[in-house]
């Protein structure tokens, strides 16, 4: 079988779980034996041995294209007043996409369409009127979740609505994602498949533990590892923090990753006296994001909508014990996890609390949830998306 997979990012040129979650499953298809052409929007120094990647060559910059689905803060900002409008780098820059794609699905034996998230669906429905094969479309986020269902971008949210409609079956990351293209897009329930996202597990390196001083001084290091967006919940976070050191003194505050709400996020953790509580890292990838992880006690992920979550997974692949938001998708599959609602900082703060202070909790936490790790991979996300292929096709 031929898939044309329609994606914005791989590896290691990503921003964010997306890029993660298409090399993942791609893999996992092509180990099943299906053939996938992957169409990249940018020429990037990246090759795979187990797909082919094309490349659209589109006008925009590496730079403008990340930005353009990561940092709806930012888009807003640019925009003024004038919400109803767009610059032209970001639906102009998937426009662009379409029509490279439709040219280059003309020249490709498909049998199936697969796109990810709302950049490739004009890609994806162009692709369809040119070589009338079945179209899937595979939720990632919506624009609810972005934006934390304030004020969602009506641009965006016609070209989700439009994609899922013009689709013939839509993948959702969750079944909290597929209730919110339900009740949000109006989608027909039976038309969605939920295919939850995996990981990769593989025997992890141990590192030497990083704020190797501050450990061996007795510190404790509660992680934040992601997109500092308004989608991740940072604010929940610091406030979470605050009333953790009301407790607890030796503990450190790790923040990995960047993004749109990162000032705000170091002026509310000034705010709120913790600013030599809290280390700030930058985005990290590959040996040092496993090192961090590694040194953690606790991994926390407060996201106020979050479709799947992959970072969870990474840090218990690591040895890290994670706390997350019941809003999320990875919630359902991750029963060794504490879990609360983002907006419920006391209790967020009790749980963290509990893991810092009794080693049997961290221990249990660590034992159990490394156990589910085998019902979780992208083989079986694999093979959940030929069964949707097969039935298409």
């Amino acid at each position: 079988m031929n898939v044309l997979m329609l994606g914005w990012e791989l590896p290691p040129y990503n921003s964010g779980g997306l890029g993660e979650a298409c090399l993942g499953l791609s893999k996992a298809l092509s180990k099943k034996g299906i053939h996938v052409t992957f169409v990249l929007p940018q020429k990037v120094d990246i090759s795979y041995d187990f797909m082919d990647i094309v490349f659209a060559n589109i006008s925009q910059t590496q730079e403008q294209i990340q930005a353009a689905y990561l940092t709806y803060q930012e888009w807003l900002k640019n925009l003024g007043e004038k919400i109803d409008s767009v610059p032209a780098d970001y639906v102009s820059g998937a426009l662009k996409y379409a029509e490279r794609v439709r040219d280059i699905a003309s020249k490709l034996n498909a049998d199936i369409i697969h796109t990810h998230d709302w950049l490739t669906y004009p890609a994806g429905m162009v692709a369809k009127e040119v070589i009338k094969k079945p179209l899937v479309a595979h939720v990632h986020a919506t624009e609810f979740d972005r934006t934390g269902g304030h004020y969602p971008n009506p641009i965006v949210y016609s070209i989700e609505k439009r994609g899922m409609e013009y689709a013939d079956r839509v993948i959702s990351v969750s079944q909290f994602t597929k209730n919110i293209v339900i009740n949000n897009y109006n989608i027909n329930p039976g038309k969605i498949s939920v295919v939850h996202n995996g990981i990769e597990e593989i025997s992890k390196k141990h590192f030497p533990p990083a704020l190797s001083a501050m450990k061996e001084m007795g510190y404790k290091v509660v992680l934040y590892l992601g997109r500092i967006t308004l989608q991740k919940g940072p604010e929940y976070f610091v406030r979470a923090a605050k009333r953790v050191t009301d407790y607890e003194d030796k503990v450190i505050f790790v923040v990995t990753g960047s993004g749109d709400m990162q000032e705000q996020m170091m002026n509310e953790a000034a705010y709120e006296g913790l600013l030599d509580k809290m280390v700030f890292t930058g985005f990290l990838r590959g040996e040092e994001r496993d090192q961090i992880y590694q040194t953690a006690d606790l991994y926390v992920m407060p996201s106020v909508s979050e479709p799947f979550g992959i970072t969870p997974l990474e840090a218990v692949v690591n040895g890290t014990p994670v706390l997350v938001s019941k809003q999320s998708g990875v919630s359902e599959v991750l029963r060794n996890a504490l879990k609360v609602d983002f907006w419920d900082t006391e209790e967020m703060a009790n749980k963290i609390i509990a893991v810092l202070k009794y080693s049997s909790l961290k221990l249990d936490l660590k034992k159990e949830s490394s156990k589910e790790l085998p019902n979780v991979t992208w083989e079986k996300s694999a093979e959940k998306c030929i069964g949707v292929y097969n039935q298409l096709i």
